[in-house]
């Protein structure tokens, strides 16, 4: 799935961004408040990671210009800003989570998860739709109860269509999920995974509406 990550701190901003695309997340890093809050207004992002204290713009002031617009990208704060007044306004304002720096990793991306998951209606960590089972925390697909070897945009491309299930994507969507800056993306690219995906699991399994997009139905 595809972060904004919004830090100022060029070390721990690098470090984030490594260790977030290491755990599978596709990572787009801003360092204002002012390219966090352009960036967020385009609604393509799965969440953020929000730092409070940014130059140009204030991060509260960015997650209230968010909700204001009525958007409703998940919204994890990441800042040091730590007494009791400060969580309880940057919930007040929006975030969907609050947390104190340093952060462990794994503990921001299972974070980051539960946030994507509950913005979708989805209360499980495993996703299934039919006979297929994926898991974003292992990164792990069964199909049948039999593990299912797929590629990382294979595998990001069937998670974001059972994160959707009965709702049509189209492949600017897609892209937009599969792909952060700086990847040239290949005018058949999602066809090409979706053709992947159909033959590694069943050729039924992924729906094409013709001149939308794609999806893969609910039970």
């Amino acid at each position: 799935m595809r972060i904004l990550l919004a830090e100022d701190d060029p070390i721990l901003g690098d470090g984030l961004r490594a260790g977030l695309r290491q755990l599978g997340f596709q990572v787009d890093w801003v360092r204002d408040g002012l390219a966090a809050e352009r960036e967020l207004s385009t609604d393509a992002y799965a969440a953020a990671v929000l730092d409070l204290g940014l130059p140009l713009k204030d991060g509260m002031e960015v997650l209230k210009s968010l909700r204001t617009q009525k958007l409703s990208t998940p919204v994890l704060v990441l800042t040091a800003r730590d007494a009791v007044p400060d969580r309880i306004l940057g919930l007040d304002q929006g975030a969907d989570d609050y947390v104190i720096k340093p952060v462990d990793l794994h503990e921001l991306g299972a974070r980051l998860r539960a946030l994507v998951r509950r913005a979708h209606g989805q209360p499980l960590d495993t996703l299934q739709v039919g006979d297929v089972e994926l898991c974003p925390a292992t990164r792990e697909v069964r199909q049948a109860g039999v593990l299912v070897t797929l590629a990382t945009r294979e595998f990001d491309l069937l998670h974001a269509l059972m994160l959707n299930a009965g709702r049509v994507m189209s492949r600017e969507q897609i892209e937009q999920h599969l792909y952060s800056w700086g990847h040239e993306v290949e005018s058949n690219a999602v066809e090409v995974h979706v053709h992947h995906l159909r033959r590694k699991l069943r050729a039924d399994l992924i729906q094409t509406v013709r001149g939308i997009g794609y999806t893969l139905p609910k039970d």
